[in-house]
């Protein structure tokens, strides 16, 4: 088995019977070491102290006036803010029972990163069997934002630190520039288009996210992305699904949609309501997706046999900004007696 995305935290972790992840001090303690809390040469003899007292027990209450005595009132926020986010974990004991938990109960104020971080350690888990670079490249999309480029028939996908980072550097002047590159081939230019036949880039690659994905609809990206979000979905919801790219929305009898994303939400609402779509916001529309459940029990009475229509789409700006937990929220899923 190849091994990737090192930077996920799944060395930090264990297994439970049921194939969620274990929370553990070791996993606690990484986040005590991200930058806004690791003590720099300049921290008080406070934050030294409390950063050490954690160190050893990650799981040590922190008082108010342990944070009261940092002298960076930035610092001791940063702290507080770390602190909820352990209990949090802790409270749960596994790392899907906290991602779960976040939008099932909306009490915890968590930020962005924090999220982005949990989804890519639960798809290090859900994913470590597979061995397919392309469909691991789609699962990107679940926790990294994407920059979308439109270009001679194209859907080029990027990350967006990368071509934010390579634009900044000189690289290039966003991909549109990398696409249009005057005679040069993709493979040469910063960011690798992953196809089918280099895939074998993507192992050493995998935690430098540079490597750029084509999203048409005859490509092999969207249909990794589909097996990815059955593979997401069966993990949480313990039920198969059938994911399928479509061209279109033909169905006389919709009645369930998802947006992946917030862009993807607002344009499926307004053609479930039977607007009329500008061209621009056609254009928005990166990829559509018919869901099937395999269990008619799974779903709720009205919804069996029914599809669910699933939408990916980009911001007017170009940007794909993924919501995962979409998938967990809002599936017509039957009531638990």
């Amino acid at each position: 088995m190849r091994e990737f995305w090192k930077s996920a935290g799944y060395h930090l972790v264990e297994r439970t019977k049921n194939g969620w992840l274990q929370v553990t001090p070791d996993l606690l303690r990484a986040y005590f070491t991200r930058p806004e809390i690791h003590p720099v040469e300049e921290s008080c003899p406070a934050e030294y102290a409390l950063f050490e007292r954690l160190m050893a027990d990650p799981l040590v209450t922190v008082s108010d006036e342990d944070l009261a005595a940092i002298d960076d009132q930035d610092t001791a926020d940063n702290y507080r803010i770390v602190i909820e986010f352990r209990d949090h974990l802790v409270r749960h004991g596994t790392v899907e029972g906290a991602y779960a938990a976040i939008f099932r109960d909306g009490t915890v104020s968590i930020p962005p990163v924090f999220l982005d971080q949990l989804v890519h350690l639960i798809l290090r888990n859900i994913l470590r069997n597979v061995q397919d670079p392309v469909r691991l490249r789609a699962a990107e999309l679940f926790f990294r934002e994407q920059m979308v480029t439109l270009e001679n028939g194209t859907v080029m996908i990027a990350d967006a630190e990368i071509v934010d980072m390579l634009s900044e550097t000189g690289g290039f002047g966003g991909l549109g520039a990398l696409l249009m590159e005057s005679g040069t081939p993709m493979r040469e230019v910063a960011l690798d288009v992953l196809t089918e036949e280099n895939s074998a880039i993507y192992w050493e690659r995998s935690d430098r996210f540079d490597t750029a994905l084509d999203f048409r609809f005859t490509q092999p990206g969207p249909d990794a992305f589909a097996r990815v979000l059955e593979a997401w979905i069966r993990h949480f919801l313990k039920t198969d699904v059938r994911v399928q790219p479509v061209q279109k929305i033909r169905d006389e009898h919709w009645s369930w949609h998802v947006g992946l994303d917030a862009e993807a939400s607002k344009i499926l609402n307004s053609l479930y309501s039977g607007e009329d779509l500008s061209e621009a916001d056609n254009l928005r529309i990166l990829a559509l997706f018919r869901l099937d459940f395999e269990n008619r029990s799974s779903v709720m009475p009205d919804m069996r046999g029914k599809p669910v229509w699933l939408g990916l789409a980009m911001s007017p700006d170009g940007r794909l900004r993924m919501k995962p937990q979409n998938l967990l929220v809002n599936l017509p899923l039957a009531t638990k007696s």
